[in-house]
């Protein structure tokens, strides 16, 4: 066969029978969807590096994609040898190609591919067709979910520096206006977004250019946000979920069973890890926290705009890069248990810097991961996947396994058991600053302060809540050690018959 792939008559092309071990900047994908598109595609390989062309082949549910270098392929094709990636509930197999390159003609089909690739790939904007407006509006239909500003941001941001936005709704529908530094960033969002997902199957993004030329942005608030302006006045904002759409997006029927949680009535923050380049979102070969062209998404080849898909049933989460002289069962129950229900846990017996965790559904375990991969634990960062397992087994009868495994599904500390608990509606990333709650009320600022400084870390500012001093803010001195923190004292018994609560905190002191 020869060294080159060739585009010409690609109906006729076999493609590669068996994965060869000779690594190649061509990567053959195998039994893609049939729906698939040159998008998803180029998505499985931008993490890695550029990706410099692509083949399609529909009627075989194949493609083969070049990489710009063997580095860049060989990360590929290691990194998805052990994370199998899955396309819309479908696994897609990645392999070397016995092919060198890729030379592909003018096809109808290839000139879709090539303007794929060039929409994708953020040094392909084309910058001589200068765009209408810096200025985009974007509509979110099918609004099953709440989409907060800050979610926006996030995606938005991937494809140039956002100066301001502000959100809105319009005869029913949720809006935004989002200004970008330059054309070429607008431009380049347009093209990579409008038609997309923010989740699987519903919040569909539709952008086009706005009419105005410039926001003029007022308050920096869960509404409006000028990110040249940090001086702004937070001005009298209400919570994002008191937005009309957001209201509505719950009060629909047949909608509060399809929200993330049942019962739930709250905006989730979705906290992706976006990098700030496509090309190489992460130094060295580190894979991305979340793998995808359109957003870093923390399962390879997951669907769309930084929130991973989960097929049904899985639930199981492997977490990896653990110090394994310090990791416990209990410590990632609490932690994990921030974003979900934890069922069980189990650190593998011979490889103690790796664990499996199980959540109560799919979407906690998404939450958990979306959080929580790339923060530091014990002084390493986290790295979650999610497993091939279904469940977490527990040891036979009689078979111990040195308490590593740990049952949780009766524990008492779940936080999401009630259904609409208000623990819904604050679920945050992981910050410096923490929030207390359930404090007695013989428990004074110095107490606290004395507690979380115990185990050596600093605390760097405490406030009660004026009208409630059943609760306060405590900033430690890292998100860290933040995290240590709620780890070591949520439940910690504060006497009274008070267990002191704690969660990470969206505000600051």
């Amino acid at each position: 066969m020869s060294t080159t792939a060739n585009g010409n008559d690609s109906k006729k092309f076999k493609g590669d029978i068996r994965g060869p071990s000779v690594p190649s900047r061509v990567i053959h994908i195998r039994k893609l969807p049939n729906d698939i598109t040159e998008t998803e595609v180029i998505s499985l390989g931008l993490p890695f590096g550029d990706v410099t062309n692509l083949l399609m082949l529909k009627a075989k549910n194949q493609a083969f994609l070049e990489m710009n270098s063997e580095e860049a392929a060989q990360n590929m094709v290691g990194y998805y040898s052990t994370v199998m990636p899955i396309i819309r509930h479908h696994p897609v197999y990645v392999q070397f190609s016995n092919h060198k390159e890729l030379k592909t003609d003018n096809s109808p089909n290839q000139e879709r591919a090539q303007a794929a690739l060039r929409a994708l790939s953020s040094s392909h904007v084309d910058t001589a067709v200068p765009a209408p407006s810096t200025v985009l509006r974007v509509v979110v239909e099918n609004l099953l979910y709440p989409v907060t500003l800050d979610a926006l941001c996030q995606i938005f941001s991937k494809f140039g520096t956002v100066l301001r936005i502000i959100v809105f709704t319009k005869n029913s529908q949720f809006q935004a206006l989002l200004q970008y530094a330059d054309g070429a960033s607008a431009q380049g969002a347009k093209l990579s977004l409008d038609g997309q997902n923010i989740y699987n199957g519903c919040c569909t993004l539709r952008i086009s250019f706005s009419k105005l030329t410039s926001l003029n942005v007022k308050y920096n608030n869960e509404k409006s946000r000028d990110f040249t302006r940090p001086d702004l006045p937070t001005g009298d904002s209400q919570p994002a979920m008191e937005h009309p759409a957001m209201a509505t997006a719950f009060t629909a029927p047949g909608i509060i069973s399809a929200s993330p949680y049942a019962g739930a009535t709250h905006a989730f923050p979705p906290a992706f890890t976006l990098q700030p380049a496509v090309s190489s979102p992460y130094p060295g070969l580190t894979v991305p926290a979340l793998p995808g062209a359109l957003a870093s998404l923390s399962l390879p080849g997951a669907t769309r705009l930084g929130f991973p898909h989960i097929p049904a049933g899985h639930c199981v989460l492997l977490i990896s890069n653990l110090n394994p002289e310090r990791v416990t069962p209990h410590c990632l129950f609490i932690l994990f248990g921030v974003y979900g229900d934890v069922m069980r846990v189990k650190i593998l017996f011979n490889k103690k810097e790796n664990a499996l965790v199980q959540m109560s559904d799919g979407t906690q375990a998404q939450l958990a991961m979306s959080h929580l991969n790339g923060q530091r634990l014990h002084g390493k960062p986290l790295r979650i996947t999610l497993s091939k397992h279904t469940s977490v087994q527990l040891p036979r009868e009689g078979h111990e396994d040195q308490g590593l495994t740990k049952d949780y599904s009766n524990s008492p500390l779940h936080r999401f058991k009630k259904p609409g608990s208000k623990n819904y509606s604050n679920i945050f990333p992981p910050s410096a600053t923490l929030h207390l709650s359930n404090i007695p009320p013989s428990v004074v600022d110095d107490d606290l302060k004395m507690l979380f400084s115990s185990s050596g870390a600093k605390v760097k500012a405490f406030k009660f809540f004026q009208k409630d001093h059943k609760m306060a803010l405590i900033q430690m001195g890292s998100v860290e050690e933040a995290i240590e923190s709620l780890i070591e004292f949520h439940n910690h018994d504060l006497g009274e018959n008070h267990h002191l609560r704690v969660s990470f905190s969206k505000s600051s002191i």
